[in-house]
């Protein structure tokens, strides 16, 4: 079964305030088992645009990638982060071929 990701980028007005988004995303992201495979970091842009921050998290399916996302948890820990930044994100399923 093929997993699940969500490919974050962000760009984050308010770090302090970012913080409290930080720690409520820790509760639902260990209840659905995600891994952080990238969590901003040093990058290099090589085409187009794209955003300062960028993060990409794994779930052992698409269909808990997407549960988490809509869970309340999430959506409340979405609350805090929604006025302090700007960002992109999607969920899509891994290749498992």
């Amino acid at each position: 079964m093929a997993k699940g990701y969500w490919v974050a980028h962000v760009d984050v007005d308010d770090m302090e305030r970012y913080k409290d988004y930080i720690a409520a995303n820790a509760a639902p992201f260990a209840e659905y088992g995600a891994k952080f495979l990238v969590r901003g970091g040093p990058k290099e842009v090589r085409e187009g645009a794209t955003r300062a921050r960028t993060v990409i998290l794994e779930f052992k399916d698409y269909a808990t990638a997407k549960a988490c996302y809509d869970s309340v948890a999430y959506q409340a820990a979405k609350a805090l982060r929604d006025p302090v930044s700007t960002g992109d994100m999607e969920i899509v399923e891994g290749y498992d071929g």
